[in-house]
């Protein structure tokens, strides 16, 4: 292990945050990595993926401590309807457990650890009303998370319309209240920040945010990479986790409303959905003509490295959308609806290609089938991406953020030996 300053941090997720492979995942990892270099990190997550089990000497590398629990999503869906009878969201008593809870609790009375970096609202509980006002705490919440709750219902029948209405409310209530309890509380984009001092003017000054970046070394169109694809296939491709409803639901407004036109005009074209986990909704549509749908694949960079164009055509979005910022970074035209592009800054002419409209959404997707001047959008949009999403910039106001209090809390642990415990529901 690489040697740390003495200083200590307890960091809290809700999904193990390794491997980097989607969304809230290569955000917390890059986030876990950079404390690292500044703190003895004490990681405590839950894991939900029983593949991700092997990745853990990854995270061993870099933590003095790892505690995972083991999260059945099955199990736990039927122990968050308690949520109803305790009047509160269902999302808490979905990452409640008491194992976890224990080992805070130890953490925080053996270790003397002060310094708190909490991942995802429902993680807050486990270090809520503590009776240690040396306590300094801070949370990413990412997105307003309750936003999305509410932006989902109208797309759902009933029960589940009021369910997604109950889980908005109650979730914003609770956001609200640990941002008032916590010492600062990030966001992912500016324009959540601020949504979310709108709606919670008495925590504005808490308040900030702090983007994400991509690896452009990782993310390079100037390495060489095999070719996923037949040949003579013209590909649009979508990548992201396929048991999210949001990308569920986004690739199967682009077959039902776009692709069909496509098709019409350039009959090699095919559609690739590429993401794990993939729905019997999604897995439906590959008996649509041209569409395949790949389930989970080693490395995604080979499809986005070979395809005409990336497609991001989300109906509902909250926060920074990875999948986009990488593709942009392999030198990829983005194909996007608005709700994609939230957040993201970009050049005036790649915004040209943001559209909720099918037909225009066709005609851009044609022209690129045609190789009609991607190269140029690709360009810019890695050119974009090198200037403002890096990493490294984004991350410097973190140990800001976790040392504004007097640094009398550098307290070292006796026990120095790196662990890793794991329990089973």
């Amino acid at each position: 292990m690489v040697d740390h300053a003495v200083k200590q941090l307890l960091f809290l997720a809700h999904r193990i945050p390794y491997p980097p492979n989607k969304g809230d995942k290569i955000r917390s990892f890059n986030l876990l990595k950079q404390l690292a270099k500044d703190y003895r990190v004490h990681l405590g997550a839950f894991v939900d993926d029983v593949d991700d089990w092997r990745h853990v000497s990854a995270l061993q590398e870099i933590c003095q401590e790892v505690y995972l629990v083991n999260l059945r999503p099955r199990l736990r869906k039927l122990r968050s309807l308690s949520g109803f009878i305790t009047r509160e969201p269902l999302s808490l008593p979905y990452y409640r457990d008491a194992r976890m809870q224990a080992w805070v609790d130890q953490k925080l009375r053996r270790d003397k650890i002060y310094q708190l970096f909490v991942y995802s609202s429902t993680m807050a509980q486990y270090v809520q009303n503590k009776n240690n006002n040396e306590l300094h705490r801070v949370i990413d919440f990412v997105d307003v998370d309750s936003e999305k709750w509410r932006h989902y219902a109208p797309h759902h029948p009933w029960p589940l319309s009021w369910i997604y209405r109950r889980e908005g409310k109650k979730l914003f209530d609770y956001e609200r209240e640990v941002a008032a309890e916590f010492d600062a509380t990030l966001f992912v984009t500016p324009e959540e920040a601020a949504l979310f001092r709108r709606l919670a003017p008495e925590v504005a000054e808490r308040v900030t945010d702090m983007g994400n970046g991509v690896d452009t070394d990782y993310f390079s169109p100037h390495r060489t990479y095999p070719n996923p694809y037949l040949v003579g296939e013209r590909v649009l491709v979508f990548t992201g986790a396929m048991d999210y409803w949001a990308n569920g639901d986004a690739v199967s407004w682009f077959v039902r409303e776009v692709f069909a036109p496509i098709k019409l005009q350039v009959p090699c074209a095919k559609f690739y959905i590429v993401g794990a986990r993939p729905t019997e909704a999604v897995q439906r549509l590959a008996t649509v003509e041209g569409v395949q749908v790949t389930g989970a694949v080693k490395d995604i960079r080979p499809y986005l490295a070979h395809a005409c164009a990336a497609v991001a055509p989300l109906r509902v979005a909250r926060g920074l959308q990875n999948k986009v910022l990488e593709a942009m970074a392999m030198a990829k035209p983005v194909l996007a609806t608005p709700a994609a592009m939230e957040g993201i800054r970009s050049h005036s002419k790649l915004m040209s290609l943001v559209s909720d409209d099918p037909g225009v959404f066709a005609q851009h997707a044609i022209a690129f089938l045609k190789d009609e001047k991607s190269s140029e959008y690709g360009k810019l949009g890695r050119d974009m991406v090198s200037r403002y999403y890096n990493w490294y910039e984004h991350l410097k106001q973190l140990e800001n953020l976790l040392e504004r209090q007097p640094q009398t809390r550098r307290i070292v642990s006796a026990d120095t030996q790196k662990v890793i415990n794991s329990t089973a529901v």
